[in-house]
């Protein structure tokens, strides 16, 4: 008997070599892994909106973006009596003014800057434009003289014009930039004893830049 469970004990023993034998040399079958979808999250375009989208005040230009000797004259909203009946025709709907000057009494300097921003429904924006250009060249009478000078777009629609008298070798030029971005018409003017183009061509783009 005792004999028969020590055969019995190495039959065993030789299954349980044989199956690792086996094993060894057919291994089970590993599972295939499974492939991670990656998800590619496609950001949206983002869509500038057509019209302004900011307070018609915030536009204006404000004294820290002026010259440092420049002086804040007034800034106000523009009601809607104080436009005329052709604005009323083409659709304002709301305006803002603001005016800077520069003094020195020693060399007799007085120089002022003037911002004017008016809002139109966007579809009449070409005609507000073609508009305030006749009415600046219209100012062309006799002597004085209007010429419209080179200038950098603002926006959709720019123009500049150099206003002065030809037969007066002391008249000082008025120098005025009006410009369309968006639903917003803007007029920037200087005047006074010193004139400088390229500082009003500045002031027009950080206005431009305003528009949001």
């Amino acid at each position: 008997m005792h004999a028969g469970y020590a055969a019995l004990g190495i039959l065993l023993i030789l299954i349980s070599a044989s199956a690792g034998c086996l094993s060894s040399i057919f291994p089970y079958p590993q599972p295939t892994p499974t492939p991670v979808q990656t998800l590619l999250v496609t950001a949206l375009p983002t869509t500038e909106s057509p019209v302004s989208t900011v307070q018609v005040s915030q536009m204006a230009l404000q004294p820290s973006d002026m010259p440092s000797d420049y002086i804040l004259k007034d800034r106000s909203d523009i009601t809607y009596l104080e436009t005329d009946q052709m604005a009323h025709n083409l659709g304002w709907r709301a305006g803002y003014s603001v005016t800077y000057y520069r003094l020195n009494r020693q060399q007799n300097d007085m120089t002022e800057v003037s911002q004017e921003i008016d809002l139109y429904p966007l579809a009449n924006m070409n005609d507000v434009f073609n508009i305030a250009q006749d009415s600046i060249t219209a100012q062309a009478t006799g002597s004085m003289q209007v010429y419209q000078l080179p200038c950098p777009s603002m926006g959709e629609h720019t123009a500049a014009y150099r206003e002065s008298d030809i037969e007066n070798p002391f008249s000082i030029p008025t120098y005025t930039i009006i410009f369309t971005h968006k639903d917003v018409f803007e007029k920037l003017t200087m005047s006074g004893t010193t004139t400088d183009f390229e500082a009003l061509k500045a002031l027009a783009r950080t206005a431009s830049d305003k528009i949001q």
